[in-house]
């Protein structure tokens, strides 16, 4: 079932029937660089990174990271949501697609789409982001999201520091 639409994509919750695409994705050299490497090595390591990660923040939040779709083929581009970490206070948006997808504005789409969801829907006022200082593509889609690097945080003790991105103005929830 799509949670959300845009011109151009839909998005949904993930299901373990994803896990083929989920391991493509999570193995993909560019995710392993940016967002890291979750361990996963086979499609059963995927359904389970799938049930314990984004069906198990569903069920807690009523949100978290959806399966991005292209409406005229259907075709699996990525991941976009809205997560609850640990280490954040805040609720923040995070993304994710397959390179032969990049540069074609659908990070971009799915995150306003996204956005619009949380504060509409979730009646989430305030989203904050994260990435690695190295992930300029990144930080770009950051700033046009209306976020602004505002300081750097660690998830844990022994994560890596990454740059937090704060809403600066109306636009942006």
């Amino acid at each position: 079932m799509n949670l959300i639409t845009s011109e151009r994509l839909s998005l949904r919750w993930l299901t373990a029937d994803d896990a083929p695409f989920i391991l493509e994705l999570l193995t993909n050299p560019s995710w392993l660089q940016y967002i890291g490497d979750k361990g996963l090595k086979t499609t059963e390591d995927a359904r389970n990174y799938i049930v314990s990660g984004p069906m198990a923040m569903y069920e807690k939040y009523g949100f978290g990271l959806y399966l991005v779709e292209r409406v005229a083929d259907g075709a699996a581009l990525g991941l976009c949501g809205l997560i609850k970490r640990d280490g954040l206070a805040d609720v923040d948006i995070g993304y994710g697609f397959m390179p032969r997808y990049w540069s074609q504005g659908y990070a971009l789409e799915s995150s306003l789409a996204v956005l619009d969801y949380g504060r509409k829907a979730l009646g989430i006022e305030r989203v904050v982001a994260i990435t690695s200082d190295d992930n300029q593509a990144s930080v770009r889609l950051l700033e046009k999201l209306g976020l602004r690097h505002t300081a750097n945080v660690r998830l844990s003790d022994i994560a890596p520091e990454l740059m937090l991105f704060t809403p600066q103005d109306a636009i942006c929830i």
